[in-house]
């Protein structure tokens, strides 16, 4: 089937010319269907309830397109492609390519995309990192971060909601951005910003809640999150002015891209405009669905790969995008995204690309093509979730009851190990009792990411909660710091999902993709109620910007300067960073992790120390002096002592 496929012509559109593109005196429309028997653009004065005011016949040309031209700039007007394919026509679509749409998406827009750009834009960018490593990632949805009362946001639920300095709790707290800028994150996640399916957006006062992992036009920004979803400029420049707020305050905006499958199948833009081409199908003609909701793309196919590589690039040109975090990445080949990583990285050497190493069912493309978590040595500038290290953490994901290491289970030592040195080989690691995975699989540190929740599954709150019934809300914000502190101090990028900093929860909904904002909404009030929580998340994140020792870039110098010690008892893991690691300052770390409920001893050499974390204090400065020996290590809790 794939062979037919790939013999079809393709079009690149790398230089922007699929669906519109306006002159001096004509517009230009051209649409990619190799197979059409005919296919037209209908033109329309309104996005929605009018009837065309001129049909266009198209005429077939090179590389399996077709085009039609009219004289003018067609500024201001609307446009639909249908396509006859088996004798039929197709229902109106605004093609794959849309780059402005009105609501709901179901007409593309003719503009004029410089008038969308905010003040200063042309000398807007974002942080420059030198490795993904220097990296910290705080994953949010827009409507999580303002829609409570108290975040004190005017824009609540929509992208201008970072732009507003100044918002705070009733006490004085800071919210939104300014929270960001306080905490000290460099990158923010953005779930789903694209045009997704699952919200009206002529009926946004019904206040529909999705993530946006359903697709409908993927180079055009959501208009629910717009104030204006009518008018299709309004939710590109808003985006913009998101951007440029986050830019100026230091912050990079990474957005989550979910390329792996569509909201619909035969109705989507992908079908109406060249049916079949854009996914796979089982032997039987059926959708294969290793997405598990209902289709997968086939990134192998040339146009296919066109189109993301280049979807990508427009958002991180036209948007200055510092990022990408690819949903299922499993579904996409290796190749595909290597080459997309390689010209990401000719746009902006900073830019950050992490993915999903899974699919979430079976897939017809081979297990040794797919962008796999174990594949990941294959794609150098590509990261991937170790969910061996959330999962020894916390807590197997699947099971809400289970413990991890952080809350006081036995024998999950070598995978917290596995976590601690990113994945990468090492002498003292012992791959064949790790957990999740059982060889090093990472050929850098630069290709794992450390995370214990994000927005699938419970999240951290709710995990402890499940998982430790007995224990007071102490003990779980103990664990909590713990189970953070591990993340934090590990070999790879740390990624944290919003809210966890302030201990927010999402009332044990673990698939919270659909429910109401009483769920997801980010309660800013506990801020105050936790705030000691949040001053040790600063210093976490303080700690591991200052010291370079917890952010190497190469599996050799993990090697050489990490060295574990041994322990016979269940519960603690230690080792020392030594020799002024990947440039630090500090000559020699000692990190200390005591998951069990009893304390530890630890036997440090003589010496200067200075004590940076203790029973659940952190500074990253030091909190006192310590000269050698026997230290005890309290129950659930991380200890950290730094040699100049």
């Amino acid at each position: 089937m794939d062979e037919c496929y790939n013999t079809f012509p393709t079009y690149s559109n790398n230089n922007g010319e699929l669906e519109v593109t306006v002159n001096d005196n004509t517009t230009n429309f051209r649409v990619w269907s190799p197979k059409a028997q005919r296919a037209q653009v209908l033109l329309y004065n309104t996005d929605r309830n009018s009837i065309p005011f001129d049909t266009l016949e198209m005429s077939k040309s090179t590389g399996g397109t077709l085009t039609a031209t009219v004289a003018g700039q067609l500024f201001g007007k609307f446009y639909t492609f249908r396509i006859m394919h088996d004798g039929k026509w197709l229902d109106e679509t605004p093609g794959i390519w849309a780059k402005a749409v009105g609501t709901n998406g179901k007409r593309a827009a003719i503009i004029d995309m410089s008038a969308t750009n905010p003040e200063g834009w042309e000398s807007d960018r974002g942080p420059a990192v030198e490795s993904i490593t220097d990296a910290v990632i705080y994953e949010m949805h827009h409507r999580d971060m303002s829609m409570h009362p108290s975040s004190g946001i005017v824009h609540k639920g929509k992208f201008l909601a970072l732009t507003e300095s100044g918002t705070q709790t009733q006490s004085g707290k800071a919210t939104g951005i300014d929270h960001l800028k306080e905490l000290g994150v460099t990158h923010i996640h953005i779930l789903p910003s694209y045009d997704f399916n699952s919200v009206d957006e002529a009926n946004l006062p019904s206040n529909q809640y999705n993530w946006g992992y359903d697709p409908y036009n993927y180079n055009v920004p959501e208009g629910s999150y717009s104030t204006d979803p009518a008018n299709p400029e309004t939710r590109i420049k808003e985006m913009k002015q998101m951007i440029k707020s986050l830019h100026d305050a230091g912050i990079g905006v990474i957005m989550d891209v979910v390329y792996n499958h569509t909201a619909d199948n035969d109705k989507s833009n992908f079908s109406l405009t060249a049916p079949g081409y854009f996914y796979r199908h089982n032997a039987d003609g059926s959708y294969s669905d290793a997405s598990a909701c209902g289709n997968e793309t086939a990134s192998e196919r040339l146009q296919m790969r066109d189109f993301i590589i280049n979807s990508v690039k427009y958002w991180a040109k036209e948007y200055h995008i510092d990022g990408f975090r690819f949903d299922l990445m499993a579904i996409h080949d290796i190749e595909t995204m290597n080459l997309l990583a390689d010209e990401l990285k000719k746009i902006n050497p900073s830019i950050i690309i992490y993915g999903e190493g899974w699919t979430a069912s079976n897939s017809p493309l081979p297990v040794e093509r797919r962008a796999l978590k174990e594949n990941v040595g294959q794609m150098p500038l590509v990261a991937v979730f170790s969910d061996d290290i959330r999962d020894a953490v916390k807590g197997h994901y699947s099971n809400a009851a289970d413990r991890g290491f952080a809350t006081g289970k036995a024998g999950l030592e070598e995978t917290i190990k596995i976590g601690i040195v990113a994945s990468t080989a090492h002498p003292q690691v012992d791959y064949t009792k790790g957990n999740n995975s059982k060889f090093p699989y990472a050929t850098s540190p630069t290709q794992i990411i450390n995370y214990v929740s994000c927005h699938d599954d419970l999240c951290l709150t709710d995990k402890l909660a499940k998982s430790m019934p007995d224990s007071d809300e102490n003990a779980r914000i103990r664990a909590a710091k713990l189970a953070q502190t591990i993340v934090f101090t590990s070999q790879g990028t740390p990624f944290m999902f919003a809210g966890e900093e302030i201990f927010r929860d999402k009332k044990g909904v673990h698939n919270s993709y659909k429910s109401p904002d009483s769920i997801n909404a980010i309660d800013w009030n506990l801020k105050d109620k936790h705030y000691d929580l949040f001053q040790y998340y600063q210093e976490l994140i303080k700690l591991r910007k200052t010291h370079p020792a917890f952010r190497m870039t190469n599996a050799k110098d993990i090697a050489k300067h990490l060295v574990f010690d041994n322990h016979s008892d269940s519960g603690i893991v230690s080792y020392t960073i030594s020799g002024n690691a990947n440039g630090d300052t500090w000559k020699e770390i000692k990190v200390a992790f005591n998951g069990s409920d009893t304390p530890k001893r630890l036997k440090v050499g003589r010496g200067n120390w200075t004590i940076v974390a203790k029973d659940g204090n952190l500074k990253s400065e030091g909190i006192e002096p310590f000269h050698g020996g026997f230290i005890e290590i309290t129950p659930c809790s991380a200890l950290i002592l730094a040699k100049e």
